[in-house]
Formats: structure tokens, sequence, C-alpha cells
């Protein structure tokens, strides 16, 4: 089968969910396809010419659509979202999907796999309506609609409540037109995978396709000395105003950092992504570094004492659990945080929900570590066992076999 794989968000080297989630797709679907790549933005967007490399080993074909060389708009954290936006406002959107469509007949493609289509439903739509018989896959890295809603238990303005239901409930109705409208959507988990089922009038076309990593990758993490922050906190993720992550750094610094400091004074907490820095700028602390992004998380996560995950309002599964255990790292999450990934408390992972009970977790994998290096063993086995590259690759297989 010919598949052409194209994607709004791609970097190289991959750091954060996104582009690993596109990295590992595109490594997957080149061991079971014939791979053609369309990416829609810069080249120097993606990482410049060696990134453009490193994807042609993984394809037959690397190209990139008209979008790509338009003028971009401002970048931020949430650039690759602007970019998006941005093309519905200039046409772009009708030339990437002739472009693409070009590319099919080219190429003679059997499937259109569309990378983070939870955010590319117009491009879906557009292929579908000139080539209807077109096999298009629609990949999600979560249930948008949920990454949005959930959002307003933990916001008090009323105006910005009005503005969070009404986008949430416009994601709802995308989600249930595309559905029915792509010839599969995938799930990263069984959690958003039932939720799509039941917008479906066909479930069978709704089926998993995991975040994973590549486990090779995390085999020999680069060198960094940081015996100066002993011990410390890992907080990773992306950054903007009012997003789960900046909530959640917000929440751990003000209410959940000075009740471990009371027990462990010389403790660090390490803050690293994109938006950090801007998102998080009046904090002044001296046990507090906000690295901000960085080319790999590696050498922090690999000398981390524990990994937190602390998120109240978020979609999809945790890349930062999957990477905190393919490095052997003890992880503490909520319970949200940990959504869709089969751990169990106090086997291979810590859960807690209030302030009180994620410090004490703290304080017990920093001092216990006995007991650490147990539960982060366990969590290595389970990210070995389920989250490689080769479950991906069997994931992509059987939904090749089923568009088939």
């Amino acid at each position: 089968m010919r598949t052409l794989y194209t994607t709004p968000v791609l970097a190289y080297p991959a750091s954060g969910g996104p582009s690993l989630r596109v990295k590992n797709s595109i490594i997957a679907l080149d061991k079971v396809s014939e791979l053609h790549v369309v990416a829609r933005l810069p080249l120097d967007s993606i990482g410049g010419i060696n990134a453009q490399e490193f994807y042609e080993r993984h394809c037959q074909s690397f190209s990139f659509s008209p979008s790509a060389y338009a003028p971009e708009p401002n970048r931020g954290s949430n650039y690759a979202w602007t970019r998006i936006i941005s093309r519905k406002k200039d046409g772009l959107l009708t030339r990437d999907s002739a472009f693409i469509l070009r590319c099919v007949r080219e190429h003679s493609i059997d499937i259109a796999w569309c990378g983070f289509g939870n955010i590319s439903f117009g491009l879906i739509r557009a292929l579908k309506h000139e080539e209807p018989t077109l096999k298009v896959v629609c990949d999600t890295d979560s249930v948008w609609s949920r990454f949005i809603l959930r959002e307003l238990p933990y916001e008090h303005s009323l105006r910005r409540k009005r503005q969070i239901y009404k986008a949430g409930k416009k994601k709802e109705r995308e989600e249930r037109k595309w559905v029915n409208l792509a010839d599969v959507t995938t799930a990263v988990s069984e959690v958003d995978a039932a939720y799509y089922r039941d917008l479906a009038k066909e479930p069978n076309r709704i089926k998993i396709f995991s975040n994973v990593v590549d486990l090779d990758a995390y085999a020999r993490p680069p060198a960094r000395d940081c015996s100066h922050l002993k011990p410390f906190i890992y907080l990773a993720g992306t950054f903007w105003p009012n997003s789960p992550m900046h909530k959640a750094a917000r929440w751990v610094i003000e209410r959940v950092l000075p009740i471990v400091q009371e027990r462990i004074p010389n403790v660090h907490l390490v803050i690293l992504g994109s938006g950090s820095v801007e998102a998080l700028s009046g904090i002044t602390a001296l046990n507090i570094a906000i690295v901000g992004n960085v080319r790999t998380v590696l050498p922090y996560l690999c000398q981390a004492d524990v990994s937190i995950v602390p998120l109240f309002f978020e979609s999809g599964t945790r890349f930062k659990i999957l990477e905190a255990g393919a490095c052997g790292i003890p992880v503490v999450s909520t319970t949200l945080g940990a959504e869709g990934i089969p751990v169990t408390h106090g086997k291979d992972i810590m859960i807690a929900d209030t302030p009180t009970e994620f410090a004490r977790a703290i304080e017990s994998i920093i001092e216990d570590k006995e007991y650490a290096r147990e539960i982060a063993d366990n969590l290595r086995k389970l990210v070995q066992t389920k989250y490689g590259i080769e479950t991906l690759q069997k994931e992509a297989q059987e939904i090749i076999r089923f568009l088939s």
C-alpha cells in the first residue's frame, strides 16, 4: 500500500509530545507501507536541512505544501496552531489540498494519512470532496474538545468560561463530522477511542494508534552535570497563557513545592519546555530553575530524582510518562495526567490529586531510593512491553489492512 502522510507539526530533533508523535508515526508507517511525506510548515521550522535529510531517510519522497512557503505569522509556543488558522484566512487550505491531491495521483497513493487530524478537519473535508474514493485517515493525538472543555472547572472568569464553552462545543461538532467522513479516525488510547466510537455511525472505523517512544533514542542520553540541582523534581511541557502546563506549574510552585521544602529544604524544581520562560517570568525563587526550550530534555530527565505530571485538564496520553519510563525515572502524576496509560498506583507510578498527597508522593520517592528504583523499573517494563515503535508498527499495519 502507498501512504501519503501530511502534517502541520514536524521537527527534528523531536522534543515534546506533538513532534515525537509525528516522528514515530513516520518511522512506523515507513516500515509497513511505501511512504510519502508532505510537510505543511517551512524548512527552518522543522529543524533545517538536517531535519529534512532525517525524514527523507524514512520515506520515498518528501515535499513541502504551498502553505510552507507562505509569509509566516508571528512565532510563539502556539506556532503550529497559528499557521493552521492563518491558512484558513488566505486560501492556503485550498492550495494545500490541491497540492496533496497532485501527489496522490503522481504516486498512485492509496491512503492519505492526516497527522494531527483534529486540527485539520478543513483539509480532510477538502480531500474527500475532491476525491471521494481516496481513503483518508484522521490521526488524532487527543480528544480536542475534551482538551478545551476540561478547563471550565479551573477558570473563574465568566467571560473566559463562555469562550471555552463555545470553542469546545464547536470542536465537538467537528469531531462528530470527521469520524463519519474519514475512513479511519485514530485514537491514542481506549479512553479516547470510546469517545469517538460513540460519535461514529460505524464504530469499527475507530482504530488505536498509540503514542509511543523509540526506546533506542533513550539508551545513551547526552551528558550534562546537574549535580548542583540535586535532588531535583523534573517538570516539562509546552506553555502558553492559561495552558494546562502553565496552570499545572503554578499549582506545583505555589501549593506543592512549599510542602516538600518543609521536609527536604534543598530540593530543586527544574522546568523545561517551549514558552516556559515567558509563562513563568515572575518566578525568581533560587530553588526553581526555568530552563525554557531545549534541543533535548534527556540530559535533565535522566538525572532527575522524580518526574511529575501535575495536569488537571488535558486529553490524550502523556509522553512525559513514557519518556520517564524509558529513562528509568519514577513518576508522580495526577489521575488525569496518567489517563489512557494502564499504570497502577504504588506499582509503576504514584497517583495524587491534592497538594499534600502530591508532595508526600514526591518525598517518598526522593527519600526511599529502593522504592523509587522499584516503581521506575516497573514503569520501564510497561513502556518496553506496550509503548515501543513495534507497537505502533503493528497498529499501523492493522489500519492499512482494514482500509485495503
